[in-house]
């Protein structure tokens, strides 16, 4: 069964760091396109960044969200994307979701599969 799984959410202070890990099961990540986004209260889905699989050359793109203090990276031994966010701010705090395709979507979000998400609360 597909399944993706974020984890490494919690609540950190302005300016603090994070580092997301979304793993899968019944999909190897280095074959897809794996992108995050995230979901504010009251506020729309958006993209904050994605990797392209394998052959793809793994490349990244990041959204407006995701410019700055985040980058996105595979360990593809462990079958992982991660998403190390540094220098948070509070308008950053969301829900972040995860989603993998077989077809890299870039930002777009017509991504197959979804996390759950984790939620990530940056205090003043």
């Amino acid at each position: 069964q597909l399944q993706l799984v974020e984890s490494g959410g919690g609540s950190v202070q302005f300016g603090g760091n994070l580092r997301l890990s979304c793993s899968a099961s019944g999909l190897a990540l280095d074959d897809a396109g794996v992108a995050w986004f995230r979901q504010a209260p009251g506020k729309e889905r958006e993209g904050v960044s994605a990797i392209s699989d394998v052959r793809g050359g793994a490349s990244v793109v990041y959204g407006d969200s995701g410019k700055g203090g985040f980058t996105i990276s595979r360990d593809n031994a462990k079958n992982i994307v991660y998403l190390q966010m540094n220098d948070l701010k509070p308008e950053e705090t969301a829900v972040y979701y995860c989603a993998a395709d077989h077809d890299y979507r870039g930002l777009n979000q017509h991504y197959d599969c979804w996390g759950r998400g984790t939620q990530v609360t940056v205090t003043i």
